[in-house]
């Protein structure tokens, strides 16, 4: 059976791999497995048929039969324990990478969420000035950890699975703050996962979503 995901129809980021649907339709691409994509509006994410899917209004959703998903990490995980190709087979390992999914959404995403959003909610606020080098030492804080840990291997813990999937994708949130060329070895992490034939299928399918088609 097909799955069906849900992507903006007309996306902040205007199709530059930084919507969440990005790391559902990479996932994908990677098991090798077709999916449709519905695209909604801003409008029709707030309405009843789309909240019964994600109850927060939001985006991607996954559904596959009777199986309805909303959240990245639970839509990812369920692709990578479904096909072959995303989690380690040995049962330590496999835990492992799941361990650094939840590293990913949980620890380094927050602090970097907080800083992107930061300009357009508090620019106008006396505190902002002076919060801005707070926050951004957050993410340092992290980046730091992350990237001692990785050194110089090519992926969080032996073949890229899932883990480094969202790590990448998590990462790929500071792009234009400057902070991540900070750590060249996180730059070059990074690269390596947008090299990747399936990341490439990916996002040349969600930037499709937004370049005109030639009519005639």
């Amino acid at each position: 059976m097909i799955p069906t995901i849900t992507a903006f129809e007309q996306s902040p980021d205007r199709g530059q791999g930084l919507a969440r649907d990005m790391r559902v339709r990479w996932a994908l691409e990677e098991v090798g497995q077709p999916y449709d994509v519905r695209l909604v509006s801003f409008t029709e994410m707030k309405e009843p048929a789309h909240r019964a899917l994600h109850p927060f209004g939001q985006i991607p959703t996954y559904e596959e039969g009777d199986l309805a998903l909303f959240e990245t990490g639970a839509i990812v995980f369920h692709i990578a324990d479904s096909h072959a190709g995303l989690l380690p087979d040995d049962a330590n390992a496999r835990a492992r990478a799941i361990t650094w999914m939840f590293a990913a959404l949980n620890t380094v995403e927050p602090p970097i969420v907080e800083l992107e959003q930061a300009p357009y909610a508090e620019r106008d606020k006396p505190w902002y000035e002076e919060r801005l080098p707070i926050m951004e030492d957050r993410v340092r804080g992290r980046l730091d950890d992350l990237s001692k840990r990785l050194g110089d291997a090519d992926w969080l813990d032996g073949a890229f699975s899932a883990s480094d999937l969202m790590m990448v994708m998590v990462l790929r949130r500071l792009e234009g703050s400057g902070i991540l060329e900070e750590y060249p070895n996180l730059c070059a992490y990074v690269s390596r996962g947008q090299a990747r034939p399936a990341y490439i299928r990916a996002f040349e399918a969600q930037l499709a979503v937004f370049t005109p088609t030639s009519a005639g």
